[in-house]
């Protein structure tokens, strides 16, 4: 009787362990995440997607206010939320330049803007271009008001070009080559 049942155990721990490895070794299928984005429609590629196959330099510019008189620990902290934010915002949307930008290196310059005004018109530039782009709102608990506008990042192949208009102001545009 106890040959049996120790036979038995045998048995379906085999039957689990080959079943498990049939599944294991299966092609993986796209993930519910990704199956909820195709059913609910997402978003088309960035405009930047197409740029990652002819351009072989990506940059990403960090734009930082310069008027808000930040120490030098919470300027990095902002960078550093506006390039994952950034980075999470093109994931899914232009994997190819997020790919060429981390082969080229994960390249960051930063710069300094001196208003939020200026900020916002150079946000409004890039959209114009379809460079990508995101803005850090800050929560306000240590150094500056609540939601303060501190950081830009922005991602592509760019030329700079100072005091383009009456305020200083930094311009980025796409270069073909």
């Amino acid at each position: 009787m106890m040959d049996v049942t120790w036979l038995s155990a045998i048995l379906v721990g085999a039957g689990c362990l080959a079943f498990g490895f049939f599944v294991g070794t299966r092609k993986p299928t796209k993930t519910l995440k990704t199956a909820a984005l195709v059913v609910r429609g997402a978003k088309p590629p960035l405009e930047i997607e197409k740029l990652a196959e002819i351009i072989q330099d990506f940059k990403m510019v960090l734009v930082v206010r310069n008027d808000l008189k930040m120490g030098k620990g919470k300027i990095a902290a902002q960078c550093s939320h506006a390039t994952l934010g950034l980075y999470k915002k093109i994931l899914h949307r232009a994997p190819k330049a997020l790919s060429r930008w981390e082969m080229c290196g994960q390249v960051k310059v930063v710069v300094k803007i001196e208003s939020e005004d200026d900020m916002l018109e150079l946000q409004k530039r890039a959209k114009s271009l379809s460079i990508p782009t995101h803005i850090v709102i800050d929560a306000g608990r240590t150094q500056i008001a609540p939601n303060s506008r501190t950081v830009m990042a922005v991602l592509g192949k760019f030329i700079l070009f100072w005091h383009i208009s009456i305020f200083p102001v930094c311009f980025y545009t796409k270069v073909a080559r």
